[in-house]
């Protein structure tokens, strides 16, 4: 062996064992202040091994500085905490990362993630598979080249969780989803902005989901609560999406071909799809080309025998919306626009429905409500239309638009917030 590749080894060798030393000083909780310099071992080996030998309870600190990573990093222990010194100030480069299918994949619960950046992940950015607490608070994920369809699909992207907190956080240039959170339970995404994306927020095939304060701007779509066939958790319901800014959502739509969210308008705010007791209330929404606003059922054909595709206890209300509808896109814009001309109307419901509610009107609570909202633009007002989808494609001599609100039985049911259960910490060792 050649003399200088020894002494590299045998470096490498003794900062391993440093710093297994300092994680097994003792096994109650500790905080690890993490070298990443590279002097010693390279930050991928350094921020790996540390999430390796972390214990429930510790708390890994992330110093300042752009750090070059190559290889997908993966945590699964739980009640840990990654922390850097910003989202601006800490950043992890996947610029070269040449293995992984994520930046960072979490598999345990009670995790928190707070105060750095990922960028330029190969794949998905941070994705939290099958936790029970995960808090992701002031990150930021973004592909610095701007909008491609060779992007990581996702920046945030809990799935099959409960108990998740994504708050003031930034998602940018997602080719799916920046901010997703999909087959889980008990959610807040809150205060947090996602632009550039193809959609900039989704909720999919969830429950009890609280959605507010957040800025979704110049995606495809603002803010999406889509309902899909085909996955263990299925049937979307009691979500509430509130006091948003949904504006100027303006970019292409550049989903890779045969992604469900390569069928959705450039220009579209709020979209509900098959999903029941969803409120949409004190957002304001404006400048969205296609629609402020689209409630519609599932558009696919399905063999999922268990899904239902229709939306059901859907209330739109006490919203402030601007002008939107001059600039549809895609088939769909294309196609509503034939039907209600443009502008399209700030509210959109598709009207299909089960063919017993079509003809003799929904059970009470199962309809779609749109109360009062007010028109920002001077002199404006905030117009509805139910484009009878149905009809259209059924007997379309039968077709006929319908201006006027929806007068369905009952009202939609009353939603309360959504609590999150508190984490459970690892007992100190005696």
């Amino acid at each position: 062996m050649m003399p200088r590749l020894k002494m590299k080894l045998f470096a490498g060798l003794a900062a391993l064992s440093l710093t297994l030393a300092a994680f097994s000083a003792g096994a109650e909780a500790a905080t690890h202040a993490l070298d990443l310099s590279g002097t010693e071992m390279s930050a991928q080996e350094s921020l790996q091994t540390a999430l390796i030998l972390a214990e429930p309870g510790d708390t890994l600190l992330l110093p300042e500085g752009t750090f070059a990573l190559t290889d997908g990093l993966s945590l699964d222990i739980d009640n840990v905490t990654l922390k850097g010194a910003g989202p601006e100030k800490t950043i992890l480069s996947f610029k070269n990362q040449e293995a992984g299918s994520e930046g960072l994949m979490v598999t345990s619960s009670g995790v928190t993630l707070e105060d750095f950046a990922i960028e330029d992940a190969k794949g998905d950015a941070i994705k939290v598979m099958g936790a029970d607490g995960i808090t992701m608070r002031r990150l930021r994920t973004e592909w610095t080249d701007g909008p491609k369809e060779t992007n990581g699909a996702y920046g945030l992207y809990p799935v099959s969780s409960k108990n998740v907190l994504i708050d003031n956080c930034t998602a940018i240039g997602a080719s799916d989803a920046g901010i997703y959170v999909g087959q889980s339970q008990h959610i807040i995404v809150k205060n947090s902005r996602a632009a550039f994306n193809v959609a900039g927020i989704e909720i999919e095939n969830s429950y009890y989901a609280d959605v507010f304060g957040n800025t979704a701007e110049h995606n495809t779509g603002g803010i999406l609560i889509f309902d899909l066939p085909g996955l263990p958790q299925q049937g979307g319901h009691s979500i509430r999406v509130f006091d948003n800014r949904v504006v100027n959502n303006d970019t292409g739509n550049f989903a890779p071909e045969g992604n469900i969210v390569g069928e959705v308008p450039t220009g579209t705010g709020i979209m509900v799809m098959a999903n029941r007791n969803v409120e949409v209330f004190g957002n304001e929404i404006a400048d969205n080309g296609t629609t402020n606003v689209l409630i519609v059922a599932y558009p696919n054909d399905y063999e999922d025998e268990n899904y239902f595709p229709f939306p059901q206890g859907i209330h739109v209300h006490g919203n402030r919306i601007g002008e939107g509808g001059t600039t549809p896109d895609n088939e769909i814009g294309e196609l509503i626009a034939q039907i209600t001309g443009t502008p399209i109307p700030d509210i959109i419901w598709d009207g299909r429905m089960p063919w017993g509610d079509y003809f003799f009107g929904p059970e009470a609570g199962n309809g779609i409500y749109i109360g009062e909202n007010t028109a920002t633009d001077e002199g404006g007002q905030v117009d509805f239309a139910n484009v009878d989808a149905t009809m259209w494609y059924a007997a379309n001599w039968f077709h006929s638009t319908k201006r006027e609100l929806p007068d369905h039985a009952g009202g939609p049911a009353t939603l309360t917030p959504v609590t999150l259960a508190p984490v459970t910490q690892p007992q100190e060792t005696q």
